[in-house]
């Protein structure tokens, strides 16, 4: 079970729940650290092995290059003088082979540990400084907090303004520290799965190229590679379009007092309050965190100092009127929801509970929606008949991407309320990046995202299968659920992006390149959430589906009979079908699939790790020994990674 994503809203709220879930990401990353310690530590143990074995069969090769057999008379025989040059020709062959080790030897540390040491100074060793720095602005800002308790009502207007701003610029730097903390340690997580994989990938490779027999392994271990490296490079590529979606986010919730409403779900704003009670001695404040739903008015008081001899127990009240005191009788700051007297925020708490409607905004400024209409089909249309005549086989068409002002400049001019489409894309005005970026535009800019809000959930249910016939039958069937519009025009699209995928060995776009860009532009999340760009990777395979499965899909709705049940739930990590290899016994790799570019032949067999055990005796029982022990030990690190990491 994998961690909840942490969404940079809760970072204003500071929930208790909010704090367990980074303390899981923060114990995580302890793991991982120490993981990295034992793999550079084992590492090293390992290169001081392969020198020490590699200079003690250097110093053999120097033996038997020095000696020399005597002979008898004035002319050998071939044979003899085969037998005479045998230990200088075991010598040469010796000292080659241990050249290339030390060569190994010699860039073993640039393969492996200084990138895992590199990953453990840049990556957790900064997110471990955002942490103290984030500690310390927590501390900072509750310290303040705290201190309002101590201040009294009979101050002056202006010494309690001057109060409050300083609570809100502690309060904004914390939020921001705790905002850069949250972005910092989600990276971590997601960019160990090719940062920690990958040093550990080459190193074996070069392991793997010594001699005739690892050269021959290596011929074995190329689908397995071929395939690591694609997922590596799909995985990176995720992380990158996912990056900037959340780089965008943190931005706009750096926005001053931003208000968190989220549709459908309470509460409606939640926060600290100190709440005025009653003693037999006098009155104090207590702690509270607090949260108030605005659909039913019910206000939830959890308790957060412990009070001695006292079962603490959460509070329940309903709303039934909010009076802000006046000056005279009590600071600004406090407000009654009678009968309890709270101290809060002036603004936040009173906008949310006086009765008024909660501000809904979206800090994104979007231009003016686009309407799936029969101007919008004549948009698209056009600009695939030019792509497909002038840039079908551009290198990165779609990937790259043209000049804004010319993109809004064609935009404004097809879509002119007064003549729509009295626009030539033939002329030379508008270059192919213009045209595919005006394009892809105009699809993210439509109200509502071509495969509707109202499938997003099941599209995304559905690529996060494991099963394939089933990922395949569901997202069949939820294209004929579309509205039948939406579903013209994604055919439409779909049969471009298969006419260019065709071309990729010319323009280098495959179907996976194809699924990142077009994956949240065709299924965009209602909300923008954390949680909701952690999809995007799997909004690209539904798209990704839908090109490599075109004629299957459009080609007419599933029949029921024909769409496979749902899955039974995940029980043990997944294994494809094997890597087959010709004139070899069966091998596994587990997780991978060959590539679909080079099919097994009919008379291949796979090759199993016994028929590896085998080889590997030719050597001498000291790199038998230490080969062989490193060799398990990564593929058992391999097995762990895909096994948390599968490509789903």
């Amino acid at each position: 079970m994998g961690h909840p994503p942490l969404e940079f809203s809760d970072c204003y709220s500071d929930s208790p729940d909010f704090r367990e879930r980074l303390k899981c990401y923060e114990s995580e990353l302890e793991r991982t650290s120490k993981f990295l310690k034992d793999v550079i530590k084992d590492g090293n143990n390992v290169i001081g092995a392969i020198r020490g074995y590699s200079v003690a069969v250097q110093k053999f090769s120097q033996t038997l290059q020095t000696f020399q057999f005597d002979f008898i008379g004035d002319t050998l025989t071939d044979d003899e003088m085969n037998i005479a040059e045998s230990f200088r020709e075991f010598a040469g062959l010796l000292q080659e082979v241990e050249e290339n080790r030390m060569m190994l030897v010699q860039n073993a540390c640039d393969l492996l540990i200084k990138p895992l040491e590199k990953f453990r100074k840049d990556q957790i060793g900064v997110t471990k400084e955002r942490r103290k720095k984030f500690e310390k602005e927590s501390e900072k800002y509750y310290s303040q907090l705290d201190k309002h308790l101590n201040l009294s009502s009979k101050k002056k207007e202006s010494q309690l303004q001057e109060a409050d701003d300083l609570l809100d610029k502690e309060r904004q730097t914390f939020c921001e520290s705790s905002l850069e903390y949250v972005y910092q340690i989600q990276q971590v997580e997601d960019r160990k799965k090719f940062d920690i994989v990958e040093p550990v990938l080459a190193f074996l490779q070069s392991i793997l190229t010594l001699n005739n027999l690892t050269v021959e392994m290596t011929q074995d271990f190329l689908p397995y590679k071929q395939e690591l490296q694609l997922s590596l490079q799909n995985t990176r590529n995720h992380f990158e379009s996912t990056r900037e979606e959340m780089e965008e986010l943190m931005k706009r919730m750096k926005l001053p007092n931003p208000i968190f409403i989220r549709h459908g779900q309470q509460p409606t704003i939640e926060g600290y309050l100190y709440v005025q009670e009653k003693w037999a001695l006098g009155m104090t404040w207590v702690k509270y965190y607090c949260k108030y739903m605005k659909d039913s008015k019910l206000l939830l008081l959890l308790p957060t100092e412990q009070k001695p001899a006292t079962k603490q127990i959460p509070v329940e009240l309903t709303l039934k009127s909010c009076i802000r005191r006046k000056s005279e009788s009590i600071d600004k700051r406090f407000y009654t929801p009678s009968p309890l007297l709270l101290m809060c925020s002036r603004f936040l708490w009173m906008e949310a509970m006086d009765g008024k409607e909660p501000i809904y905004h979206s800090p994104i400024h979007k231009q003016a929606e686009m309407e799936l209409n029969e101007t919008g089909f004549k948009f698209v249309r056009r600009c695939i008949n030019v792509i497909e005549t002038k840039g079908r086989t551009s290198e990165g068409v779609y990937r790259t991407v043209g000049s804004n002002i010319q993109v809004q400049k064609l935009l404004n001019a097809f879509f002119d309320p007064k003549c729509p489409g009295d626009v030539d894309l033939n002329s030379s005005e508008w270059d192919i990046k213009t045209i595919t970026s005006a394009m892809k535009f105009y699809l993210r800019s439509l109200s509502e995202p071509l495969m509707t809000y109202t499938l997003h959930r099941e599209l995304i249910s559905a690529a996060k299968s494991e099963n394939l016939d089933y990922r395949l039958g569901a997202v069949h069937s939820l294209v004929y659920k579309l509205p039948e519009q939406n579903r013209e025009m994604l055919e439409l699209l779909v049969k471009h992006l298969v006419s260019v995928c065709s071309h990729s060995c010319a323009n280098l776009m495959t179907a996976s390149n194809m699924g990142v860009i077009f994956g949240p532009t065709l299924m965009r999340a209602e909300e923008e959430t954390v949680a909701a760009m952690l999809d995007i990777k799997f909004q690209n395979i539904v798209v990704e589906i839908l090109i490599e499965d075109y004629k299957k899909i459009f080609s007419g709705p599933p029949e029921e009979s024909l769409v496979p049940p749902l899955p039974p739930p995940r029980a043990a990590p997944r294994r494809r079908q094997p890597i087959t290899i010709s004139k070899r016994p069966p091998r596994h790799y587990s997780g991978l699939q060959p590539p679909p570019s080079s099919p097994p032949s009919s008379s291949s067999s796979s090759v199993t790790f016994s028929h590896f055990l085998f080889f590997t005796s030719i050597f001498s029982c000291s790199f038998q020994f230490i080969v062989s022990i490193f060799i398990i030990f990564t593929f058992i690190l391999f097995f762990c990674s895909s096994s948390k990491n599968r490509y789903s």
